[in-house]
């Protein structure tokens, strides 16, 4: 007898083994038609798969969390069938599910087109028409190296091979087409569905390295339905308007150029947003009881290898050498490196004099500039740079102060977030990577610390297993943007292992030295980053608060130039940031190019409002103007334009 436990905790029992499809007919008509693979005890299987011992069974349908992947792994093989029928000289090599789609690599001499993927696509939904039967064939090894050698499929063969030798070869067949793959796969390719559409070419390398022969890459996305897909298209269209880059050049807030690769040249405007998000964040840590610090940015070797890090990351620093006389003028070589990250720097600020356990917690914060050697192919934008400047801080305590300290944390993240217009904030528990400094019962200990800590703040988290840092486990916190993208800025982490390895102490009320343990904690890590982040959440048009320039005050005529001085200096004086356009352009042209320019706020004078003292507001994206007394419209963007924790301090009701 067989028992096979569903997810709802009920039980079926079978005299003898039974594969999926089986065991879906027994629940259900419905269920049997629906049903496009298994999860048994865990493990994805094809719906053919036998089950033969107790188990647990999840039955995947189109609804379940794993269907997404499936299907895209699937659409990678329809259109590597639909390549190979199209283009018979063409030589397949791997194409798995990805984020959001899949894609393909294939080895051909004539280079594919946009047309081309017009014809595979096609071809494509030809092949999920046809509905075939989808099954897998376990071959011998040497049968399978010579099939695909026989069929010119080379890079096939050459990977067989290298398989370990007690690994099954297994083989997925989709009607005529076969191809060596693991699984699982759908029972069809009907099963598929026809929400799907292939995206761009890119080129590639066998096996990803740059050495090897050159593939053609097709890249392609799949869902579950058509209003997904087209939900998905939408979002890209989105992501394509409020690209960083591109309002980044448009807006004239920074460049990068190739002398400079990795590092970001802010313009005036941008560096003015920089600031705004910097000052904020200086008052917010201020009024939260940090103390703000400033480290070395190059120090020796040897202070990297005590922490650790020289030994984890050295690939990733960037490092000199000098030559240094002592004081008898022989030469002595030393090598530095430029700090990837601050926390070693802290502990040596925290080791000068004596600390009492009275003086725990030391928040301890620094806008500290990184470098990271970050290969050239990996750097975007301000997303991935190699100069960086953290909102970097650690916080000194004792083990009983993990928990208080985590939730006060958390409480000023959430609160940071909202201020910038984030609500949708999820967190991921990262526990300890096969690769670690310290012993696994401390470990278990700062595990166990910060897990509690977590769920004492009220936070919802998800596991990710073995992602914590080399010296910890870690809360990474991904916030959601407007168009429904993840982005992982804030972190908070749990260290037993620094503060030893440094010999950071502190006296404790029994009077001996104990270790104190070490938070690393950032809310918007890279600056760099989440200003690329706040770009594309706006999509360039910023609160008030945070818009490189505020208003713009704008002249209708000339005869209003002397009155567009004075609105510009008394909004400048109120501490607005402000310019003044009275070039001999229409007023259409000047809207429409401080529009462009995403400026939130333009004041229009002319004759009218020189006589009257007053201003035509326009607001960015609006069709109306206000008219409104100079005095009024200065009360009214004041308070408009003051940043969030400003106005709560002040207790505006704006």
């Amino acid at each position: 007898m067989i028992s096979i436990t569903l997810p709802d905790g009920s039980v079926r029992e079978f005299e003898a083994p039974v594969d999926g499809s089986t065991l879906a007919a027994s629940i259900g008509p419905g269920l049997a038609k629906a049903a496009l693979a298994l999860v048994v005890d865990g493990e994805p299987k094809d719906l053919a798969h036998v089950i033969d011992a107790d188990a647990r069974v999840e039955i995947v349908t189109r609804d379940h969390e794993a269907a997404l992947e499936l299907l895209r792994h699937d659409a990678a093989h329809v259109m590597a069938e639909a390549v190979q029928e199209l283009y018979p000289d063409t030589q397949v090599t791997f194409g798995p599910a990805i984020e959001d789609g899949f894609y393909y690599d294939f080895y051909r001499e004539e280079p594919f087109t946009p047309d081309d993927l017009a014809r595979i696509e096609s071809r494509m939904r030809e092949i999920v028409a046809r509905d075939e039967t989808i099954t897998r064939e376990i071959w011998d090894r040497d049968e399978a190296i010579r099939h695909f050698a026989d069929k010119g499929e080379h890079f096939k063969a050459e990977h067989i091979e290298t398989l370990p030798k007690d690994e099954d070869i297994s083989i997925y067949r989709q009607g005529d087409w076969l191809d060596l793959c693991t699984g699982p796969h759908l029972p069809s390719t009907g099963k598929l569905g026809k929400a799907l559409k292939l995206m761009k070419l890119a080129g590639a390398y066998w096996r990803g390295d740059a050495r090897n022969t050159q593939l053609q890459r097709i890249y392609g996305t799949a869902w579950r339905d058509d209003k997904e897909l087209k939900a998905y298209l939408h979002r890209l269209e989105e992501a394509e308007k409020r690209d960083h880059r591109r309002l980044g050049r448009e807006m004239g807030l920074f460049h990068i150029q190739e002398e400079a690769a990795g590092s970001i040249f802010w313009h005036p405007k941008g560096w003015t947003l920089y600031r705004a998000c910097q000052d904020y964040m200086r008052r917010r840590l201020e009024a939260d009881g940090y103390i703000e610090v400033k480290t070395p940015q190059l120090v020796d070797r040897a202070l990297w290898e005590k922490s650790g890090h020289w030994e984890k990351f050295r690939d990733d620093m960037f490092v000199a050498e000098v030559d240094e006389a002592d004081a008898g003028g022989a030469g002595n070589r030393k090598m530095l490196a430029l700090k990837p990250m601050n926390c070693p720097g802290h502990v040596q600020i925290f080791r000068q004099g004596i600390k009492s356990y009275r003086d725990l917690p030391i928040r301890m914060a620094e806008f500290g500039s990184c470098h990271r050697n970050e290969p050239s192919g990996a750097l975007h934008g301000l997303m991935r740079v190699r100069a960086f400047t953290q909102d970097d801080a650690h916080i000194f305590c004792t083990e009983d102060q993990i928990t208080s300290e985590t939730e006060a944390f958390c409480d000023l993240l959430m609160s940071i977030y909202r201020d910038f217009g984030f609500e949708d904030v999820t967190v991921k528990f990262s526990d300890r990577p096969a690769v670690r400094a310290g012993e696994d019962a401390v470990w278990d200990k700062a595990e166990a610390a910060l897990l509690e800590a977590t769920q004492a703040a009220g936070l919802t988290y998800t596991l990710n297993p073995g992602e914590g840092a080399f010296y910890g486990p870690k809360q990474e916190i991904v916030l959601k943007d407007t168009i429904g993208r993840d982005w992982q800025c804030g972190t908070l982490q749990v260290d037993f292992v620094l503060p030893e390895r440094l010999d950071a102490a502190y006296v404790g009320e029994d009077g001996n030295k104990h270790r104190p343990v070490m938070l690393h904690r950032a809310i918007l890590g890279s600056f760099e980053r989440f200003i690329g982040v706040l770009i594309e959440q706006y999509a360039g048009r910023f609160p008030l608060w945070l818009a490189p320039v505020q208003a713009v005050v704008a002249t209708i005529t000339n005869d209003a130039d002397a009155y567009a001085a004075k609105v510009f200096a008394a909004l400048e004086e109120a501490g607005l940031r402000t310019a003044l356009d009275v070039r001999p352009e229409k007023i259409n042209y000047k809207v429409r190019e401080h529009s462009l320019a995403k400026v939130p706020i333009l004041l229009v004078v002319g004759a009218r409002e020189a006589a009257e003292g007053t201003v035509a507001m326009r607001r960015l994206g609006g069709k109306n103007q206000e008219i409104l007394a100079l005095d009024e419209a200065l009360h009214t963007l004041t308070g408009e334009s003051m940043p969030p924790d400003v106005r709560r301090r002040r207790g505006s009701p704006r």
